[in-house]
């Protein structure tokens, strides 16, 4: 049974949109859906952000005047049927989903929903990257599925140039025409967020300098490579590494800080509302991942002036430093490498110099208005705001 937890939009909006996702955990593609929910609704559109599992609550960002949906199934996969129940029951014109595993249930459900909608598929993985070496054989499946699937979307949009010829290869000779829009990550939400004190003594009350580590704790963000670039480094300077983020890994990293004698050195402080605060008080960004399509952590330290030391990764880091540009590149599963630019920049701190013209593409104003013209609304809304008393039917923040 569905169990919505938001009270409904006005019920005059003429356009619903769907945005589906596994469920509002901590992570990348849940804020990306929030922020795209505030832009949409501000726009007078209707919005169900629909989850296929359920996460602990109400997600405390999901703006007003946004329904948030719990389909309550055991996982992404065997959320088909009630994803078919609500495209029956509500039958939203649009449907974007955000991730591989809600990709695929997606154009299941289209297909057997039988019901008019535009269904627009994003893709946020490397596939060929992630697909390769995993342990699970269902994640090594991954391309055959996406080859047969997805050339069933409306449209198909990528997070990153790499992400898009990476899922163009991935598709082979049905690959269709593959759009990239960028993430919406500034707006007015976020520069509240930035403006927010720390109020974290674990922190506060320790004067080393902190190098700083943002994301799940997952096999694809290679910690054990940045643990010992800590440790390479800590024979030279006295810094101390704190993640911000949790997962299946912690036990594991936990361990190693402790046989790399550097567990008083290191701290977990698991996932954190807000990151921001951290970023401003750090001297330093890590990001040691195997694979990245668009780290949004990235991103926000250009926007706070943090200086970032990341792996060169597929295929995010590159391009959102622009070739290092605005951040050092160090090689995958280099740990002494990444120790050396660490250290390079705890001892000659630089701020990066970010031109807002280079920002300007994670901009939620932006990227709202690619969406509504992929959905061909754009032309439509822009008319009825010339529309004499013309009201939005979203609510307000």
């Amino acid at each position: 049974m569905l169990r919505s937890v938001r009270a409904s939009v006005s019920a005059d909006s003429k356009v619903r949109v769907a945005l589906f996702h596994p469920a509002l955990i901590s992570g990348g593609i849940p804020r990306v859906f929030v922020n795209l929910a505030r832009g949409f609704r501000d726009q007078g559109l209707a919005v169900d952000i629909v989850q296929a599992t359920p996460s602990s609550g109400l997600h405390p960002g999901v703006p007003e005047g946004v329904r948030q949906i719990d389909l309550n199934a055991s996982r992404a996969l065997t959320s088909l049927p009630l994803l078919v129940r609500y495209l029956r029951r509500e039958r939203p014109q649009v449907v974007i989903s955000g991730a591989i595993q809600t990709n695929l249930v997606a154009v299941l459900a289209k297909r057997l929903a039988r019901i008019p909608l535009q269904l627009i598929l994003t893709e946020h993985n490397v596939i060929s990257a992630i697909s390769s070496d995993a342990p699970m054989a269902r994640t090594r499946m991954t391309p055959f599925f996406v080859r047969n699937l997805y050339p069933s979307a409306d449209e198909l949009v990528a997070v990153s140039q790499g992400a898009a010829k990476d899922l163009a290869l991935t598709m082979g000779k049905r690959a269709p025409n593959i759009r990239v829009i960028y993430n919406p990550v500034f707006g007015p939400d976020f520069w509240k967020r930035t403006a927010e004190p720390l109020n974290d003594s674990r922190i506060e009350g320790d004067s080393r300098p902190t190098i700083l580590a943002v994301g799940r704790l997952h096999y694809h963000k290679d910690y054990p490579t940045l643990l010992r670039a800590v440790a390479i480094l800590r024979r030279s300077v006295d810094a101390k590494l704190v993640f911000l983020g949790d997962g299946e890994e912690r036990g594991a990293l936990e361990t190693s800080s402790r046989e790399l004698q550097i567990a008083d050195a290191v701290s977990f402080l698991g996932t954190i509302r807000n990151p921001l605060p951290y970023m401003k008080h750090a001297r330093v960004l890590a990001l040691s991942s195997v694979v990245e399509a668009l780290p949004t952590v990235l991103i926000e330290a250009l926007a706070v002036n943090l200086p970032i030391v990341a792996t060169d990764c597929p295929t995010g880091p590159r391009e959102i430093l622009e070739g290092g540009k605005y951040g050092t590149l160090v090689p995958v599963g280099d740990s002494e490498l990444m120790a050396v630019a660490l250290g390079a920049v705890l001892q000659k701190p630089q701020k990066p110099e970010v031109p807002a013209e280079a920002l300007e593409r994670f901009q939620h104003r932006h990227v709202i208005a690619q969406y509504l013209e992929l959905m061909g609304l754009r032309q439509s809304i822009e008319t009825s705001r010339r529309t004499p008393n013309h009201e939005c039917s979203g609510g307000s923040t």
